[in-house]
């Protein structure tokens, strides 16, 4: 959430930064601002009240001191209303403050001046492209939803059953898959410092509100009426919430968390051929890094992210490339997100497995995460990213490690498995 300070005092800023959100319609900030020049008006109306009966109470002890009762009961009747006048400014701030959050909760952060313009995908700008050849495979190359029924590694109609579409149910070296993967990005992550969390898999609405889930993504979310629980999108939320309402110290800083956990995500409205198979799931397994920084070093941690999962998508042998994503394709609590894309030499196409993003104080100024530095207290930044999603991660490994004597596995991957090959 932004502060209102900030955009009082940026106003400009943001308004550009979010025309590059293709928003052109800004009186939701007018509407805010002119909330808190009342919110202002009210504390300094209620400042003076409270000094004022502060001052008049101290009258009050002189004056029965001196035996000047009735002098006293004047103004003991004047404080009295001052109370109610106390009161009903109190509530007011109350309402104001609400109705401030209300809309600042509706306004997304403003992206880094690196973020490109756009509207779609389409406009996605290639940060970093793949330096070699595309794997290229024979025309009888299976995609890999034929590449499990072929070995026997997941079913789609088994999870339909079950629970419905979208559940995948994993079986025999596809299960062994999973955990080998979940385990490798685990090792990979801890190995450079970041701490293992396991994390409660549900996490109630105060939870999801601080990292911006709610309200942007509700309907994307599976919601447990009768606990008011929400299953988890991603792991980030309940880890970011373990320094929610902190105050740090500056050497507490960076803090590095990495978790596993598996993800639910409705994905209302996505249907066709380019969500077949494991591409778009409501239930995937992910591992999660996390930070917590100093706003000046955020940006060099987002580039060691972006380095330290490409790092890992090389050992897997998988062909990748980095996109800056813009303005309309950036996500709602992010100011700049590069998003991992591996290549399906089956399918021919690329499918996204991570995106690594700073979003500066936007999520800090709602968990109130802050750190204190020559006596003056500041929001932290938090970062994140997929270190990595397995869904299209398991999708392109078997596509594009298929050969005639089966599904080779990397070599990185082999201690973890325990198998060479599927076959």
């Amino acid at each position: 959430m932004l502060q209102i300070g900030f955009i009082k005092a940026n106003k400009e800023k943001v308004i550009e930064g979010l025309k590059k959100r293709n928003i052109n319609d800004f009186a939701i900030l007018d509407e805010a601002i002119q909330l808190d020049e009342e919110r202002k008006a009210t504390q300094t109306e209620l400042n003076t009240l409270q000094a004022e009966s502060n001052q008049i109470s101290k009258e009050i002890g002189m004056l029965f001191k001196q035996g000047k009762r009735d002098e006293a009961d004047v103004l003991k009747a004047k404080v009295g209303a001052g109370k109610e006048r106390t009161k009903a400014l109190e509530h007011k701030m109350s309402e104001l403050e609400e109705k401030i959050e209300n809309l600042l909760l509706q306004v997304p952060n403003v992206p880094h001046p690196s973020v490109p313009s756009g509207t779609t995908e389409e406009d996605n700008e290639v940060h970093r492209a793949w330096p070699g050849a595309l794997p290229v495979l024979p025309d009888d190359a299976l995609p890999h939803w034929e590449l499990a029924s072929k070995y026997n590694l997941f079913s789609l109609e088994l999870g339909t059953k079950i629970a419905g579409a979208g559940f995948p149910l994993y079986r025999g070296k596809g299960a062994k898959l999973q955990r080998a993967l979940i385990s490798f990005f685990l090792d990979e992550n801890t190995a450079v410092g970041y701490e293992e969390i396991q994390p409660p898999h549900l996490v109630n609405e105060a939870t999801a509100r601080a990292t911006g889930q709610l309200p942007d993504k509700e309907g994307q979310m599976y919601y447990v009426t009768k606990d008011d629980l929400y299953l988890l999108p991603t792991a980030e939320v309940p880890v970011t919430n373990i320094y929610r309402d902190e105050i740090l110290k500056p050497e507490d800083l960076p803090i590095k968390m990495t978790a596993y956990t598996p993800c639910f995500r409705r994905e209302a409205g996505s249907y066709g051929a380019h969500v077949r198979g494991l591409n778009r799931v409501h239930q995937f397994d992910k591992v999660e890094i996390v930070r917590m920084e100093h706003p000046d070093n955020s940006y060099a941690a987002l580039d060691e992210m972006v380095e330290h999962v490409a790092g890992i998508l090389d050992k897997l042998e998988l062909p990748y490339r980095i996109l800056r994503l813009c303005g309309g394709d950036i996500g709602f609590t992010s100011a700049l997100t590069f998003d991992f894309e591996i290549y399906s030499a089956a399918q021919k196409r690329w499918l996204e497995v991570s995106s690594v993003s700073n979003f500066e104080n936007f999520q800090s100024n709602r968990l109130k995460l802050r750190f204190k530095e020559d006596k003056k207290t500041k929001l932290a930044h938090t970062l994140n990213g997929s270190a990595l999603a397995l869904a299209r991660i398991v999708a392109g490994l078997l596509e594009n490690n298929q050969t005639a004597e089966g599904i080779k596995i990397p070599k990185a991957l082999q201690p973890y498995t325990g198998f060479a090959v599927i076959d």
